[in-house]
């Protein structure tokens, strides 16, 4: 008897880092949301994920960086923009000045 292989729920703090800048709200979405491809549809028939999402010819579609900042792994900057946080460069010491 073979085993059925059981599809993964859930979405890794790397995959969501690679993510392209936009994606399919599902499978994607409805991944890392853990809920199934029926709820993600609804949900956004009605305008209730948290992530925002935006048609494209037919497909639904969200952006990386909504979702990163629902996840909590980026924070807005501050200007109205919302993308992912940049983290500044180290200091550089220069001992010329």
């Amino acid at each position: 008897m073979t085993q059925a292989v059981a599809r993964r729920k859930g979405l890794l703090v790397a995959e969501a880092l690679d993510l392209p800048v936009t994606f399919d709200v599902w499978p994607t979405l409805g991944d890392a949301l853990q809920i199934g491809r029926t709820a993600t549809y609804q949900l956004a028939r009605k305008g209730e994920l948290p992530v925002p999402c935006f048609r494209v010819g037919r497909q639904l579609r969200a952006r990386r960086s909504d979702l990163l900042i629902f996840l909590g792994i980026a924070e807005g900057n501050g200007d109205g923009a919302r993308g992912p946080a940049l983290t500044p460069p180290a200091e550089k010491h220069d001992s010329t000045v």
